[in-house]
């Protein structure tokens, strides 16, 4: 038995219950506690406090963008034909009163510059389309054999500075070990003293009682002379056990240890040279003799700079020989690879792109040609030429006056709508007169210049009818809806869907989607909807476009159906008609939109 029974048969007993004893007044106390019963079953099983959530699916569809304006039908029309395009006249084909029909070519302007710019688009478009087909043809013979000898060349050229390298090394241990046994010499041999004490020692005393920095600079020459022969003793051993067949990565590496062997001797022989010039000027400064065996080991020494300075030098050269080798080769190879795996999609994908943009530049190209042809826009009588052969005009300048006896509808649209609306836009058109007819137009003339009425600005526009109607009388009133702009095949949801927030537009989605939620009542859903970020493209009245942010399908909210608790002060009647207490009842407010 559910919760409506069980009060229903709970009261009837009551009924008749009471009935027994008190007769006449059973029927009214009855129907009170059927009405309680009842009441205390739709308080247990109310959900008007909870939100209800209507959505929608997102679909593909065609949106369409207009302006409304109201005006009336004229019987008459009267426009000026004005020429979109500037330049001298060439042809003037018309003359004042002539009947014509649409179409008709009143004047021709100078082409030349135009019919220039189209053949220009041509060429270029063609030349985009060459550059594609390059791309993707596939590696001649020729080019494929060029990059392969430039590849075998730049291998044959890194090996020759492999072997150029080793014979570098080789020219450099001709003349280092000698440098070192005259270093050797240098400092440590007893000349000067005759066998009693080495020369560093015997240059450090000529001078260490009045200069006493004398000694820093003996003991730099001692320090770098013995980390130039620890250097040396070691890059002598690994030059001895190398070989020019050793592979390349050895050979670089003994050029290397070559290299800073060198540097690491020469930066020893000009320490030892500082001490000699330092021992030399201080005894110059006090006038005492000079060792003559001083000079002969300057000599000794600038000698041995020169053949170190050298040695660096070609070892150098030689690096930087072997790594612009290896560069060659790197880049060679890729070239090769480049050559025989075809174009990158990427270029392709950006020289459709440029195929693309001059497609279009062609297409503006013919379009502005035809702008240097001014023809009539519709039937009707020429009252006026305004041009001859060899006048010079510019765009906008009126060239004839056209009249009509077609209906026209005269709308009047604000500074805004108007300035949304070109001529040649179509237009759709509802008659108050003649509720069951609606036909279509194009929008043939703009006023350039407004109206000011209380200071608002209006300008006014004409609509030619595509078919005429014999209902259709002059002076009737109009609705017109120009369309502005036409997306086709695009995401559209409603516009009670689209939110605002800090300048960025979102809508709330339900991931996964909600069951039932699509009927008007919507449905209580256990978790809140998720704002998505949209950006949003053209609209209407009722559509936003969606142009990211959205997939088909996905389900939005388009309503947001709040609850709004009140308290209301009912009674509830007691068997003795005293009143019962205070009850509270709900009412639900149905908001959408933004």
């Amino acid at each position: 038995m559910n919760i409506q029974k069980f009060f229903s048969y709970a009261t009837l007993n009551n009924i008749r219950e009471y009935t027994r004893t008190h007769k006449k007044t059973s029927i009214l106390i009855g129907i009170v506690i059927i009405g309680a019963g009842y009441w205390s079953y739709k308080k247990l099983t109310n959900t008007g406090g909870e939100i209800r959530y209507v959505t929608a699916s997102v679909e593909k569809g065609t949106i369409i963008s207009s302006i409304s304006g109201t005006g009336q039908v004229s019987a008459s029309n009267q426009i000026d034909i004005k020429s979109k395009a500037g330049g001298d006249v060439v042809y003037v084909g018309v003359v004042n009163g002539q009947s014509v029909s649409a179409g008709t070519l009143v004047a021709q302007l100078d082409t030349r510059d135009a019919q220039k710019a189209v053949r220009d688009a041509t060429v270029n478009l063609e030349s985009a389309k060459i550059a594609l087909q390059k791309l993707q043809a596939p590696a001649d013979t020729l080019s494929t054999l060029q990059t392969e000898n430039a590849l075998a060349q730049a291998k044959t050229d890194l090996q020759k500075s492999y072997d150029d390298g080793f014979n570098t090394v080789s020219n450099a241990f001709l003349d280092l070990p000698s440098v070192m046994t005259g270093m050797q010499d240098v400092m440590y041999g007893t000349e000067l003293t005759h066998g009693n004490q080495d020369n560093v020692s015997a240059y450090n005393d000529l001078v260490k009682n009045n200069f006493e920095q004398v000694s820093v600079f003996r003991d730099d020459a001692v320090t770098k002379y013995n980390r130039a022969r620890t250097a040396y003793d070691k890059a002598i051993i690994d030059y001895k056990n190398a070989s020019r067949q050793d592979d390349p990565a050895k050979i670089v590496a003994l050029i290397e240890e070559t290299y800073t062997t060198t540097k690491i001797i020469a930066d020893s022989i000009k320490s030892t040279n500082d001490l000699l010039n330092y021992v030399k000027d201080r005894l110059t400064e006090k006038n005492q003799n000079i060792p003559s065996l001083l000079s002969t080991h300057q000599t000794q020494l600038n000698t041995y700079t020169n053949e170190t300075n050298s040695h660096l030098l070609n070892l150098l050269n030689i690096k930087n020989s072997i790594t612009s080798g290896t560069f060659a080769i790197n880049e060679k190879t890729e070239s090769l690879a480049k050559l025989k795996r075809g174009a990158d999609p990427l270029d392709i994908t950006s020289q459709n792109l440029s195929i693309t943009q001059r497609e279009n530049a062609l297409i503006d190209a013919k379009a502005n040609l035809q702008d240097y042809y001014i023809r009539v826009p519709f039937d009707g009588v020429l009252a006026k030429v305004s041009v001859k052969k060899l006048d010079t005009i510019s765009s906008g300048t009126s060239v004839a006056t056209l009249i009509t006896t077609q209906k026209v509808a005269e709308i009047s649209l604000n500074e805004v709508d108007v300035s949304k609306v070109k001529v040649g836009q179509k237009a759709t058109l509802t008659f108050d007169a003649i509720p069951d007819l609606t036909i279509t137009g194009l929008v043939a003339e703009i006023d350039s210049i407004g109206t000011v009425s209380q200071g608002v600005v209006t300008y006014n526009v004409k609509i030619t009818f595509d078919t005429q109607d014999d209902r259709i009388k002059p002076g009737m009133s109009i609705s017109s809806s120009i369309i502005t702009d036409v997306r086709q095949d695009v995401l559209v949801v409603a516009n009670s869907a689209i939110k605002s927030q800090n300048n960025t537009s979102y809508v709330e989605i339900f991931d996964p989607a909600l069951v039932g939620s699509d009927s008007s009542q919507g449905v209580v859903s256990p978790i809140a909807p998720i704002k998505q970020t949209v950006e949003t493209g053209l609209s209407n009245d009722t559509e936003t476009e969606i142009v990211s942010g959205l997939k088909e399908k996905d389900q939005v909210v388009i309503k947001t159906i709040n609850p709004t608790t009140a308290t209301a002060n009912s009674t509830t009647p007691s068997l003795f008609g005293s009143a019962g207490g205070n009850r509270t009842g709900s009412t639900v407010r149905m908001t959408g939109g933004r």
